[in-house]
């Protein structure tokens, strides 16, 4: 039986429960031997962002620090505030301890790269040829 490799399997699973209220929106998708995760951190200082992954589970953690001024009477407050963190639940067959990211105009990037093993590879196939002496010609009488 052929099965498909995929390492985030269990991210449709987790977008399934509970994407409509999402406060880190990501973008995630395969470009040759990496995937790549973007995610919408837009008004979130970048040093209070921390990425840790522990087994097969990644977690983005960030916090949006809330508008302090006293002599500010809110009309409407819809941005949110506090600690936000995003838990995804990566499959075997990527390099963990090669992940990297950078930060651009409110959006975290990671780059996951597929492990070596994992990588489609061609296999030799060898032919068993030996160098043996050939069968004698078959003569008519």
């Amino acid at each position: 039986m052929v099965l498909t490799f995929d390492p985030f399997r269990e991210f449709d699973r987790m977008m399934g429960a509970g994407a409509a209220g999402l406060a880190m929106p990501i973008d995630l998708y395969r470009s040759g031997d990496h995937f790549i995760l973007h995610c919408d951190l837009a008004g979130i200082d970048p040093g209070s962002v921390q990425v840790d992954v522990d087994r097969r589970v990644l977690t983005i953690r960030a916090e949006r620090s809330a508008r302090t001024d006293d002599d500010v009477q809110w009309v409407r407050r819809e941005r949110p505030t506090g600690t936000f963190e995003r838990r995804i639940t990566l499959g075997d067959g990527l390099a963990l301890d090669q992940i990297s990211a950078t930060w651009q105009d409110g959006v975290l990037t990671l780059t996951i790269p597929v492990a070596e093993a994992a990588k489609p590879r061609r296999i030799p196939i060898s032919t068993g040829d030996r160098h043996e002496s050939p069968a004698p010609a078959l003569t008519e009488s």
